[in-house]
Order: structure tokens, then sequence, then C-alpha cells
């Protein structure tokens, strides 16, 4: 009798249209938010400042984990194999977008198993070369390369990194022939730049940036489409003459695919909010990082764009494995 009345309140209740929507009463609990690369990282950086102010927004605390291995790929699996119900979130960067279409066989899809939420942040690189080099800018690099073709190196934190193919593009739209040097991450890259084993380097600009303030890298030019507000003094890659060269590193919010759009809305109005905040804003610009925003189909459009330009370079290079 009990339950057949419970029934019939909760159909009442129902058909009165009173329940709460779906995801209003979310987040109840912490939020994970899984980030594939290591503590003091730009990406751990940049999910760390701006998860404080939206677990302040949200009324939960957004708990970034570290899992760093396989560029990124170990927390994407995590991801993509957890509950659709908004409380586990991957940090996505452009390594993501690089191994989707770089990689086979990979255990999930990066467009079909997640939802995007929200771009939070990019940072650029910088084209540096060492004093040594004689080259004072991206021209004068360009030439020199031409001059003397596959006798001149790029150093990379990988094969198939974000600075590997940023050093591959370069090459694909100027012609230019150079011997790929990976490492294992960028300060040992940067180490032998300083030497002059290599003769340039897509660094990321916080890697880099003091050796350039103190004389002992030369920054050629920024990735991005603006100038870095730490660095204003760099040119651009189209001032330096190629408009066709844009891009840099990116991170972003993404949910198992089926998290409910009420959730996703929730957090991309969080995130959102959050970018907007001086708390979030200044932290990151003094890291070279630049706050972006949007909307999930913002989101989705630029992730699809970022992956078919790394499948033409990838493709050129015979990077796929």
């Amino acid at each position: 009798m009990r339950k057949a009345r419970s029934l019939a309140v909760c159909a009442l209740v129902c058909a009165a249209g009173i329940l709460p929507a779906q995801g209003e009463d979310y987040p109840a609990r912490p939020v994970r938010v899984v980030v594939g690369f290591p503590a003091g990282s730009a990406a751990d950086i940049s999910a760390r400042v701006v998860g404080q102010r939206m677990g302040q927004i949200l009324g939960q605390q957004l708990v970034v984990e570290d899992k760093a291995g396989a560029g990124s790929n170990l927390a994407a699996e995590v991801v993509a194999r957890a509950p659709k119900d908004g409380y586990t979130l991957l940090l996505a960067t452009i390594a993501n977008s690089i191994n989707a279409v770089v990689k086979t066989n990979m255990p999930f899809d990066l467009a079909k198993d997640f939802a995007p939420i929200v771009r939070l942040s990019t940072t650029p690189n910088i084209l540096v070369v060492p004093p040594s080099l004689g080259v004072r800018s991206v021209k004068e690099l360009i030439d020199l390369a031409k001059a003397k073709p596959d006798q001149l190196s790029f150093a990379s934190s990988g094969v198939a990194s974000g600075t590997h193919l940023a050093a591959e593009l370069f090459k694909m739209l100027t012609g230019t022939k150079m011997v790929h040097v990976p490492y294992s991450g960028s300060p040992p890259a940067v180490t032998d730049l300083l030497a002059g084993r290599v003769q340039a380097f897509f660094s990321p600009i916080s890697t880099v940036i003091e050796h350039v303030r103190a004389g002992k890298l030369v920054a050629l030019a920024s990735t991005e489409a603006k100038r870095s507000a730490i660095a204003p003094e760099i040119p651009t890659m189209a001032e330096a003459g190629l408009p066709e060269f844009e891009t840099g590193l990116w991170f972003g919010l993404l949910a198992p695919a089926g998290t409910p759009k009420e959730i996703i809305a929730k957090l991309a109005a969080a995130a959102n909010e959050a970018l907007r905040s001086d708390e979030v804003i200044k932290p990151l610009a003094q890291q070279g990082i630049d706050v972006v925003g949007g909307s999930p189909e913002d989101f989705a459009r630029y992730i699809d764009g970022d992956m078919k330009r790394w499948a033409t370079v990838a493709d050129a290079v015979g990077l796929k494995n």
C-alpha cells in the first residue's frame, strides 16, 4: 500500500512538471578533472587556476588529477570510459587532436567519445635559435635553411608532439629542409639548443622566455595570432611573413560523450564566468597563458579544424603509426 501511494505521488509530481530538470542539482559532489601531463605543466596550471574559480561558482570543488603518459592518451582513456554524469572531465590539449590523427588503433575516438565543453586557454610556442647561428629573423632562418638544405636541425619535445608538428608545418610552408632531432620533453631540447647542438626549436614560451631575456637564445616569432602579453616585443609568424602559420598549445574541457546537455551547459557557463575573472586572467597571464572561452559548439569546431590541419601535416611527412 505504501509503495503504491509513493508511486501515485511520483506520478502526480511528474504530471505537474515539478521534478528537478536533468542536471539541476549538478554538481552534488566534487568533480574530477584528469590532466595528461605532470604538475607544473601549462596544462596542469590551466586546470588548477580555472578549476579553482569554477568550483567557487558551482559550489563544488574541481579536483585536478595528473595522469601523465602516452601524450595524454592515458588520461583521455580514463575519461572516455567514465560514467556520463559530468563528474569526470578531461583537460584536453593539442596533444589529443594530434594523437587522434597520427596514431592508429586508439582505444577511443576523440570526435565520437567526448563532448566538448569549452576551450579554456592558449599559450604560444616561440621559434628560438641560439645566438651563434647568426640569425635574427624568420626570413634569415628560411634563407639559411634553403642555402644549407638538411644541414640545420630542429629540436622537438618528442615525435608527433606539438613542437614537432609545428616545425614540420614551418618546413611545409617555407619549402625548407631541416633534420628533426626529437627529445624526451622540452627541457633537454632547450639544453642542447643553448649549447648550439641543434639550431631551432618551437618551444612553449614559458620554457625559454628567461633564456631569451638573458640573451642566451634569440626569439624569432610567436606562433599565435596575436603577440604574447608577457613578450609583446616578439612578432607573430604572420608579422614575420607567414600568415598561414598559426598554432600554439591549447587547453580545454571535455566530458564523456552522452553527458546530459544540461550539465555540459552548466559547466560551460561556469567556465566562461571564471575566464572573465581577474582571479583567473592575471595568474595565467603571468605564465604566458591567455584565456579563450566560448560555447561547446565553438570548441567542437575548433577541435575539428585542429585535427584536419594536423592530419594534413602528418600525411605529408608520413607520421601515422
